[in-house]
């Protein structure tokens, strides 16, 4: 099948900019696709039907699909493939069916207006996604380009921010770039007030940290009064070894069975480039308290299922990695997981009890994988002087399901 389909990037400064390549493909379309704003960009005239993308998006994608084979135009804010609806279209059709000509992105405009190499620089969006995601970003000295979702974008960051001590952090917002309205404004977030900006905008943030500010690494081991738990909590430094043994990659699938407070599952995503985690928990409050630490801690994609494992789990697609650290005691349990585990999977289980590392002995018998006894003291005062505290010795199962 031939080219059919054309992403053009497009910006403010509309179809003058566009390549002789661009301008034929636009001119010669039989369906042209883009928002409202990128639709009025084009002058009237032509035979063209015109089509405004519709919600959900899907909708819109599969009228695009019934139009294969003829000639399509889909519009696109600067660099489609960059947070922009060429990645979805990516993901729907052949890229041997498809032509993408890009225009400097957001990130890009935003980035030579302030003189910061884009390579050294988190490019994120805050558009239709969670605010509390900016969190995971916060490293003394980091700068962050940010898509907003509207012009209140900025003043609910700068909120967020002052609220848990990055106050100090600047933030400058770059509005319509690369247009005849651009503008530009900058301010600490604990000054930012009540200003409001144009709808489109592009947040530059300068990480910097208040007095109050919590600094937390991505590397895994939080403290752990970083959560909020009710004694559910795999302790920081078998939380650190349940990770190294997890070994999250980019992109990879976590169920954590028997979440409790979600520590684990956090710590994954914290850990892995696009990765995602499952968390399971059949007690409603630590459920809730899952939610909550995902949202503190940067990574609110955490997907919270409120219900028992293996059965609230039958219906997802096999995971990369598991962790059980509760239930171990349900009948079939562990075989479930190895069952649903995809193959090169990693399987992960933690118990503290003689009966719980029963189970694990016999299971390892049987499907091979390693068994590790974890130790720790901490040293706490007792009067003048400090001892040595054990905590409960942690028996881990870690196995690979063969490929």
């Amino acid at each position: 099948m031939t080219r059919w389909l054309a992403v053009i990037g497009i910006g403010e400064d509309g179809i003058d900019s566009l390549s002789p390549a661009a301008r034929a493909l636009l001119e010669t379309a039989e369906l042209l696709v883009g928002g409202l704003r990128h639709l009025a960009m084009v002058p009237p005239g032509g035979s063209a039907e015109r089509l405004a993308w519709e919600r959900p998006l899907a909708r819109t994608v599969e009228t695009v699909a019934a139009w294969r084979g003829r000639r399509v135009v889909v519009l696109a804010s600067g660099d489609p493939l960059w947070y922009g609806v060429g990645a979805v279209l990516v993901r729907r059709f052949p890229h041997a069916e498809m032509t993408i000509l890009p225009q400097p992105s957001a990130f890009s405009l935003a980035a030579a207006r302030l003189g910061w190499p884009l390579a050294e620089c988190a490019a994120i969006s805050l558009h239709a996604r969670p605010l509390d995601a900016l969190r995971l970003q916060l490293m003394p000295g980091r700068r962050v380009l940010a898509l907003s979702e509207d012009g209140g974008t900025p003043r609910a960051a700068a909120a967020l921010l002052t609220g848990i001590g990055w106050g100090p952090s600047r933030l400058t917002v770059c509005s319509h770039l690369g247009g005849p309205h651009e503008a530009v404004i900058s301010a600490e977030a604990q000054d930012w007030g009540e200003k409001r900006v144009p709808d489109l905008n592009t947040i530059a943030l300068e990480c910097r940290p208040g007095p109050r500010a919590r600094i937390f690494s991505r590397l895994a081991g939080l403290p752990d009064d970083a959560f909020e738990h009710d004694g559910q909590l795999t302790k920081r430094e078998v939380r650190a070894a349940t990770l190294a043994a997890l070994a999250p990659l980019t992109g990879e699938s976590l169920w954590d069975v028997g979440a409790g407070c979600g520590s684990i599952a956090i710590e994954w995503l914290r850990a892995g480039e696009g990765c995602t985690a499952v968390a399971v928990e059949r007690d409603p409050a630590r459920a809730a308290i899952v939610a909550r630490n995902a949202s503190s801690l940067g990574v609110p994609g955490v997907h919270v299922i409120i219900g028992r494992a293996p059965e609230a789990l039958v219906d997802l697609p096999p995971p990369d990695a598991i962790f059980v650290g509760g239930g171990i005691a349900t009948p079939g349990l562990l075989p479930a997981m190895w069952a649903a585990l995809r193959p090169g999977g990693r399987l992960v289980a933690n118990v503290v009890s003689i009966e719980g590392e029963a189970r694990l002995f016999e299971w390892q018998a049987r499907h091979d994988g390693s068994l590790t006894r974890i130790g720790i003291g901490r040293a706490e005062p007792a009067g003048s002087h400090h001892l040595w505290r054990p905590l409960a010795t942690v028996t881990q199962l870690s196995a690979t399901k063969p490929a």
